[in-house]
């Protein structure tokens, strides 16, 4: 029984996975394409962890690890970047001199 619903849970990520990419090639602003591309990040998160515990192991806890952090720093470099247009400015750095 949990076999099959952790089976099922996989099946309806992929399929949002795939309403995210349609959203990432389609959207019609950049906000809705970071979103998208953000969303992906998470979904992926939660299918791997969904498959570390069906194959009862716990050996890719680090890749779930590398993955949320990546989704969490590229969405904030993203946002950074449509708030102020660049990403690391000149005055960024204001400790060094």
């Amino acid at each position: 029984m949990m076999t099959s619903l952790l089976l099922l849970s996989l099946a309806l990520m992929a399929l949002a996975v795939i309403g995210c990419i349609y959203r990432l090639l389609k959207g019609p602003s950049v906000p809705d394409r970071i979103a998208s591309l953000d969303l992906i990040g998470v979904l992926l998160l939660s299918m791997i962890a969904i498959i570390s515990v069906l194959l009862r192991t716990s050996v890719y806890f680090d890749i779930i690890l590398v993955i949320g952090i990546l989704t969490f720093i590229g969405t904030a470099a993203f946002a950074r970047y449509m708030e102020r247009g660049a990403v690391l400015e000149s005055g960024d750095d204001e400790s060094v001199r």
